[in-house]
């Protein structure tokens, strides 16, 4: 019987059912999520697109991805920490991203933060995030068996807080650290299941 979490699609790869129809959900599984992104931008960029699909569903985001990237110099903290009113004013009136003025500002002030811990003794913002990955990951057979927090996202949540991030909650950081490899919520039937290196299948 085949594992009721996933849907072999027509290549013969067993995906999750978000990943399993829409073509470009499916290249972004098959191909970025759940890999390692250990850089400083790769990892605010990650950690801002996270913050912008609160309340949304990733596939808007994905979809307007290039246009945030455009918008916002290609996430690049030194760039995004000295926004202006201007540039605030520029990012509302871009309908090719998410306007909303909250996830906009706080996206320039985590660009700050993510400056301001480069002369942290606990290491840059990819450093300061990996380093509460946890020692276990899920084994997850369907999707209802994945975590939407954890002790770890809690931690981490917390930390960026007190480092003057903003839009960082648990529930957020535990996407990002399954976007970024910290943890594998591959399902277990799926053909991605182990395949960043970071946990064995």
């Amino acid at each position: 019987m085949s594992d009721p979490g996933v849907v072999v699609g027509d290549d013969g790869f067993a995906r999750p059912v978000w990943a399993s129809v829409d073509p470009m959900l499916r290249e972004y599984y098959d191909t970025e999520w759940g890999m390692p992104v250990r850089d400083e931008r790769g990892l605010f960029e990650r950690l801002s697109l996270e913050a912008f699909q609160s309340g949304l569903s990733w596939a808007t985001i994905l979809r307007k991805r290039p246009a945030f990237r455009e918008a916002f110099h290609g996430f690049d903290p030194e760039r995004v920490a000295a926004y202006t009113d201007d540039d605030v004013a520029r990012l509302m009136a871009d309908a090719g991203i998410v306007r909303n003025r909250a996830k906009v500002l706080a996206t320039i002030t985590n660009a700050g933060a993510t400056l301001r811990l480069r002369e942290d003794p606990e290491g840059d913002l990819a450093a300061f995030v990996w380093s509460f990955q946890p020692q276990d990951t899920p084994r997850p057979h369907t999707y209802a068996d994945v975590p939407t927090t954890s002790p770890e996202s809690l931690a981490l949540s917390k930390a960026l807080k007190r480092k003057g991030f903003a839009f960082v909650g648990p529930t957020t950081m535990y996407a990002l650290m399954e976007a970024v490899g910290i943890v594998d919520t591959h399902l277990l039937g799926s053909h991605r299941r182990g395949t960043s290196g970071v946990w064995p299948a």
